[in-house]
């Protein structure tokens, strides 16, 4: 805790998320007018103090639209991260640690998953499933569970062998408290990392399959859905594109940088 507050570089980072995600949680009480609410009689009004952001072709409030947004695109990707990393990290364990048939079933399945292209196998699931929310957050869990597995697992096998796990068989340590006391807190810090330099991309995918009509369907407010919206108006009206546009840039941007500079935190070579 103490080098990651030392790197100006990740408190930043974090102090912009953490306020992305204040506005998300408060959106109600932030958010000037209802994001479905339309006028047609205000389409397309341009910045002003009534409509910081202008309104869009349903006369719809763009701030409204892109504070309820931080709900949809934001927090459903930390969702989908969650409940990967804790199930990666459940099976990377569980095999790295047990080996034997287990270990070799579990990386036969996983080789089969990461044999097809992650956009791919994403695109493929969420078109048997069809278009929606929940179906889009399960086609990024099970495209992305394999990777974790994977990378947790290496980890694992990594730390097996260094002393104080060796010493603690030897002397008839009990399995689960290896697990929870000695290889957890070890490998903890890389599956946080993982997890945070995965996110921007699970950001982009379900903004991405939004825009293509897959993802979120309208009238929910979504980034990316927003972005599908605005293509149509934008050589007449541009300013609609760039405002959902440069949201998601910084928030993947803002990920892609923090999982970099965690990694300089976790580093045990800086660390000495």
């Amino acid at each position: 805790m103490r080098r990651l507050l030392q790197n100006k570089v990740a408190v930043l980072c974090l102090a912009i998320i953490a306020l992305f995600t204040l506005c998300g949680i408060f959106a109600p009480w932030l958010a000037p007018y209802n994001p479905n609410e339309t006028d047609i009689i205000n389409t397309f009004a341009p910045f002003s103090r009534q409509y910081i952001f202008g309104t869009d072709y349903l006369g719809r409030d763009v701030l409204s639209r892109m504070l309820f947004g931080i709900r949809t695109t934001l927090f459903y990707s930390f969702f989908t991260m969650l409940i990967t990393a804790i199930t990666g990290a459940i099976i990377g364990i569980a095999s790295g640690y047990f080996k034997g048939k287990l270990d070799d079933i579990i990386m036969r399945l996983c080789d089969i998953m990461l044999s097809f292209p992650y956009e791919i196998l994403v695109l493929s699931i969420v078109g048997v499933l069809g278009p929606g929310l929940f179906n889009i957050v399960l086609a990024n869990f099970i495209a992305k569970l394999a990777w974790y597995v994977r990378m947790i697992r290496s980890a694992v096998v990594a730390h097996t062998h260094k002393n104080y796990i060796l010493y603690s068989q030897t002397v008839g340590t009990s399995k689960r408290y290896i697990l929870l006391r000695h290889l957890f807190p070890n490998v903890a810090a890389e599956i946080t990392l993982l997890a945070t330099l995965d996110i921007g991309w699970i950001i982009l995918n379900i903004s991405t399959l939004s825009f293509l009509g897959l993802g979120v369907q309208l009238p929910t407010p979504e980034w990316g859905a927003m972005l599908s919206e605005a293509k149509e108006v934008l050589f007449s009206n541009p300013e609609q594109m760039v405002i959902p546009g440069l949201a998601i840039m910084i928030i993947v941007a803002t990920f892609n940088i923090l999982g970099d500079s965690l990694r300089d935190v976790f580093d045990p070579k800086e660390q000495q």
